[in-house]
């Protein structure tokens, strides 16, 4: 049996590892990017459109990986993408968006006969590279076994529930995660500046209650003071933007969600808008006037 022909727009730092694994697993593929030049490295691998909605026409299987819920509303219906699908073609939305969007494309979709799953993920430029990304779907449980397949070259897929669900996963997600990196820096930058070596106690920390990805891996980032983007911090506080938006139509009050907004905001407008999104140290930092790192065992504080 043929593999589907997967048509991928959004070629951007987590599109391009995706499609390089799409592309390695034997699907036929069509990529468009706003940026044509990012196709570039696939060009030899897959056929590369002009529009979105030549890269969707005859495609069995969308993909988009978009920036934003603007971005994905420009493309599917501005664009042409969505008028473009074939019957009983699968549109996955793996942007993150707000849910309402995604019930909105989901019966855009149905109208012209074809499929619809939103399925934002986790794991970052990391993940993506690796496969193993968190996929969190949303959407008829059928659908989801038809696209299976792609979903697990990417990584794991959990069916969180109907059309929305998985973009209030993904929220759900965000919330975690930028909290978490805002009490990560916190503690270390608390850590260091009392004398302990951060990178002592992150070791410390990585054995017990408080262990996690978040001070695994984007501690080590402050440590390190890599800040080059796999998330950038523009698109966390874009994420927690919606958080705050969603909790308000239920009703909903999340003082640390809008505590972490705060400061991601602030990080943004001093210049910071593309540092990964561990880089909310820099903003920390800057309130304290203080820094982390710079610490050698010589500067400890002796008995």
């Amino acid at each position: 049996m043929a593999s589907p022909h997967i048509a991928f727009l959004g070629i951007g730092l987590m599109g391009a590892p995706m499609v390089h694994n799409l592309l390695a697993a034997g699907y036929p593929m069509t990529l468009w990017n706003r940026t044509a030049g990012k196709c570039t490295p696939f060009e030899s691998r897959a056929t590369i459109a002009a529009t979105p909605a030549q890269a969707v026409a005859g495609a069995d299987i969308v993909i988009t990986m978009l920036e934003n819920s603007d971005v994905v509303e420009a493309v599917l219906v501005e664009q042409g993408a969505m008028a473009a699908l074939q019957r009983g073609a699968v549109l996955v939305d793996m942007s993150s968006v707000q849910p309402s969007l995604a019930r909105r494309h989901g019966a855009l979709a149905a109208e012209q006969g074809a499929c619809y799953l939103d399925a934002p993920v986790s794991g970052g430029t990391r993940g993506a590279e690796a496969g193993t990304l968190s996929i969190m779907a949303g959407g008829e449980t059928d659908i989801l076994e038809k696209v299976r397949p792609v979903f697990e070259t990417l990584g794991k897929v959990t069916h969180i529930g109907p059309v929305g669900a998985g973009q209030l996963a993904k929220l759900a997600n965000q919330a975690i995660v930028g909290v978490t990196i805002g009490a990560v820096s916190e503690a270390l930058l608390l850590a260091a500046k009392g004398g302990a070596d951060p990178a002592a106690v992150r070791e410390a920390l990585m054995g017990g209650f408080a262990g996690s990805r978040i001070l695994e891996q984007h501690g080590q980032r402050m440590i390190d003071r890599d800040f080059a983007p796999g998330a950038p911090a523009r698109i966390q506080l874009k994420d927690l933007r919606m958080i705050l938006d969603e909790a308000r139509s239920e009703g909903l009050t999340l003082p640390l969600a809008q505590q972490a907004h705060n400061g991601y905001l602030s990080l943004v407008a001093n210049g910071h808008a593309d540092v990964d999104h561990s880089g909310l140290l820099l903003e920390l930092e800057h309130v304290n006037g203080a820094r982390l790192g710079g610490f050698s065992h010589d500067s400890k504080r002796q008995d």
